[in-house]
């Protein structure tokens, strides 16, 4: 079964938390704190795999959740680090975020990876914490919650040529007699309903990829039919070759075909007709084929144009040859470039603009900010010294100078997530 569209949600495991423990042993004096640090949790990383053809088995992962880093213990042992979960898609994979519609990667390369989401770091234990103000401290951090995010993976193949076209245009009996693929044929609309890839030897070792799409209809770049399969597909390829009945053996007109087909492209994405071309006009050996040939070159006089009858093995290696030349010619396709690709984990990011946002809603002061929550899922307050941590985390970020800005009175409740504090100015 053929997949090359996903959405799946992806969470990071949690960091493990640190301890509070101090060493404690009869003839031993000032033993001390001895708490050790958490383990970092799973990251979720998404890795090609050569093998793979589809998106399958991502179709069976609703949810991807990494395990949580090792707790620390006493005696100085820190917590051991999750294992990461790594998930293989095939080359030509691009992973976007849902929330945004940024893209995170573009996995074309063999061995490529990507953390998609990080796992969140240990928390400290109180050995961690110890300094000369207080040796002794009675607090340890929880871990960091690793990041969660819904993705959507999308396979887009990588081929250097795509075959284009109506449906029963003879694309699938074309690729079948030029290279090693075995699609299936039949006398019907939409025999090919999924991208079949073949690779096209010529002698003095060139070779090329060729991909069989599934064929356009009108509206195909509106989601209408199995086109806009083909359309994400095509974006990777090197060379569109146009195929075109020229037999008219489904009572279309060749021209009209084009048109269409040209105007599909366009509205999908320019990148798609700027993309160099040539146009194989097939099925020769049918009545009527060489006047729509010649009607064909009348209308469009600069086109390339390789007559050929795929189903009896006539013309092909001259087109083979041009596409080949073609291949040769042109660089690889990128996509994306790395303005458009997001970095998705900036370790260090300056900047002037507070950590946090305050609003009024009703009666709360509602305070948000990822530093802010962040500080709060690690936060113990079942520790007096954790709870007093917390205040003058936030007091350094500024937010108690902000909440008197904006009239916030001794006694007003603030909102962090779903938990509610009283505000002490």
């Amino acid at each position: 079964m053929f997949a090359d569209e996903v959405k799946i949600y992806v969470e990071a495991g949690k960091g493990g938390d640190g301890c509070t423990s101090f060493r404690r042993e009869k003839f031993i004096e000032m033993g001390g704190p001895n708490g050790g640090n958490g383990g970092h949790g799973a990251n979720i990383i998404f890795a090609t795999e050569p093998g793979l053809k589809t998106l399958i088995d991502l179709k069976m992962m609703k949810h991807v959740k990494g395990h949580k880093g090792i707790n620390g213990q006493g005696s100085n042992k820190n917590g051991s680090n999750a294992e990461d979960v790594i998930i293989k898609v095939p080359m030509g994979t691009t992973i976007t975020n849902l929330d945004t519609n940024e893209v995170i990667a573009d996995l074309t390369k063999e061995g490529e990876s990507v953390v998609i989401a990080r796992g969140g770091r240990g928390g400290r234990g109180n050995r961690a914490f110890a300094n000369h103000e207080n040796p002794a401290p009675r607090m340890s951090e929880l871990g960091e919650p690793g990041e969660s995010l819904m993705v959507k993976c999308e396979l887009k193949v990588l081929a250097d040529v795509g075959l284009v076209g109506m449906p029963s245009v003879g694309k699938s009996t074309l690729i079948s007699m030029i290279s090693n693929c075995n699609p299936k044929i039949g006398a019907y609309h939409f025999t090919t309903l999924n991208p079949n890839l073949g690779v096209i030897k010529l002698q003095g070792g060139r070779n090329f990829v060729m991909a069989d799409l599934p064929g356009l209809i009108e509206g195909a770049s509106e989601g209408i039919g199995l086109g806009h399969k083909f359309l994400r597909h095509a974006m990777r390829t090197k060379v569109i070759a146009h195929v075109l009945d020229m037999g008219a053996t489904e009572g279309r007109n060749p021209s009209e075909d084009f048109e269409k087909i040209v105007d599909e492209l366009e509205k999908y994405d320019q990148k798609l007709i700027e993309k160099p071309h040539i146009i194989i006009a097939n099925k020769m050996d049918i009545e009527g084929s060489r006047k729509n040939l010649d009607e064909f070159k009348k209308k469009y006089p600069e086109e390339v144009i390789y007559p050929i009858s795929a189903i009896n093995n006539e013309g092909l290696d001259a087109m083979i040859e041009e596409l080949a030349n073609m291949v040769d010619s042109l660089d690889e396709v990128e996509l994306y470039d790395n303005d458009t690709i997001k970095e998705s984990h900036i370790l260090y990011k300056y900047r002037n603009e507070r950590p946090f946002t305050i609003k009024r809603e009703n009666d709360l002061w509602v305070l948000s900010g990822k530093e802010v929550e962040t500080l709060f899922y690690m936060t113990r307050f079942d520790e007096d010294e954790s709870v007093e941590r917390f205040g003058r985390k936030l007091r350094g970020m500024g937010v108690e100078e902000e909440l008197e800005h904006l009239g916030a009175k001794r006694g007003d409740e603030v909102k962090i997530l779903d938990y509610i504090f009283i505000f002490k100015n």
